[in-house]
């Protein structure tokens, strides 16, 4: 017994201190994933042990007991500010505020044809503005009838599991499909008009994971969320950032993206939202992000049904307090699908993230 602790506890104290260092590489990286998890096996090791120190009196026990209770804090250090023990970072709206913005995203799992279900949550749910990842030609087609609900629509499927859709019912006033870090890896950004008139930014993105399938490096991902933190960073208009950023939430590279960038995130104080892996129960993380820039409040974060896909949909509803506050002089022309179609493609700068300003 005794050695089995040693051991067990051995690989979850190089699981905790590999994510330290500065390296890139997808096994080092990989390890920020499964903090929970590793919090999870240390308290149990560390439960175990103490029993036995005062089953046998042997020391050694009480040694790896301590060590046990080193790795939990060390790891309850990432994870804490996602429970609900923790300080919310955004407040809570009560239900009767309006002005509200409700996002809904989900990767749909490109192999995964169960759309009826996922078409089903979005009927249900009612998002303001869908955005669809993995989404190829297949899925296109099958979406096709949310558009009698959704006038402005963004389309770009691809067969290399990185296509993008969105779905908006606010006006959609400017909108770029870029390629910000790697070719054949788009990102959306659009310029929207919400229901009160005011104007909003949101930026739709899916970097490539570190692993061994896809990179061996985190610099691609880490890559865009910096090149997207500092474009946005002292936005001039209520922005949102939202997608599958293949990291986790209390990762070092989503710590720096907050940092730089100053957007909030409304899950920290009310939860974790794990959104991947949908089959697994006991191995899950919150890959699906939304980041938001001052001035909201959060109305709800929920994780929605299964509908087939190895990620859940999230959805999140964020009011902004200065609703009224904000004018709109200088407001661009209401765009129609094909107009954005055609600048959305003409307009894409591959290496540069928008944030729409006003030409001088």
């Amino acid at each position: 017994m005794l050695v089995t602790l040693a051991i067990v506890l051995a690989f979850l104290l190089l699981v905790t201190l590999l994510p330290m260092s500065y390296s890139q590489h997808y096994l080092v990286r990989s390890c920020d994933f499964v903090r929970l998890q590793v919090f999870v096996l240390a308290s149990v090791v560390g439960a175990i042990s103490a029993y036995m120190q005062l089953s046998s009196s042997n020391y050694y026990f009480a040694f790896i007991a301590a060590v046990s209770v080193l790795v939990m804090g060390l790891q309850a250090k990432w994870i804490y500010p996602y429970t609900w023990l923790a300080k919310k970072e955004v407040k809570s709206a009560s239900v009767s505020e309006d002005h509200s913005v409700r996002i809904m995203s989900a990767n749909v799992l490109m192999s995964n044809h169960n759309s009826e279900q996922l078409i089903a949550l979005v009927n249900e749910h009612q998002p303001d503005l869908f955005i669809t990842l993995e989404s190829d030609s297949w899925w296109q087609n099958k979406l096709s009838v949310l558009k009698k609900h959704y006038p402005y629509i963004i389309e770009c499927p691809k067969d290399n599991r990185y296509g993008m859709h969105l779905y908006s019912k606010f006006k959609i006033l400017d909108a770029q499909i870029c390629e910000l870090i790697e070719d054949d890896i788009p990102s959306i950004h659009i310029l929207f008009e919400s229901s009160e008139g005011m104007q909003m930014q949101g930026h739709f993105i899916h970097p490539a994971p570190p692993s061994p399938t896809e990179e061996d490096s985190s610099r691609p991902r880490d890559s865009e969320l910096i090149m997207v933190a500092k474009a946005l960073k002292n936005p001039t208009r209520p922005t949102i950032v939202a997608g599958d950023l293949n990291d986790v939430a209390w990762s070092r590279s989503t710590r720096l993206f907050m940092q730089i960038s100053g957007f909030l995130d409304p899950r920290k104080g009310r939860g974790f939202f794990n959104t991947f892996h949908a089959s697994y129960f006991f191995m899950r993380w919150p890959l699906d992000h939304l980041f938001h820039s001052q001035g909201f409040k959060v109305k709800r974060i929920k994780r929605l049904a299964k509908y087939g896909s190895d990620h859940f949909a999230l959805l999140t509803e964020l009011v902004y307090e200065n609703a009224k506050q904000h004018s709109l002089e200088d407001k661009s022309d209401e765009l129609k699908e094909e107009e954005i179609q055609e600048l959305a493609m003409s307009k894409a700068d591959k290496r540069k993230v928008p944030r729409f300003e006003k030409e001088s």
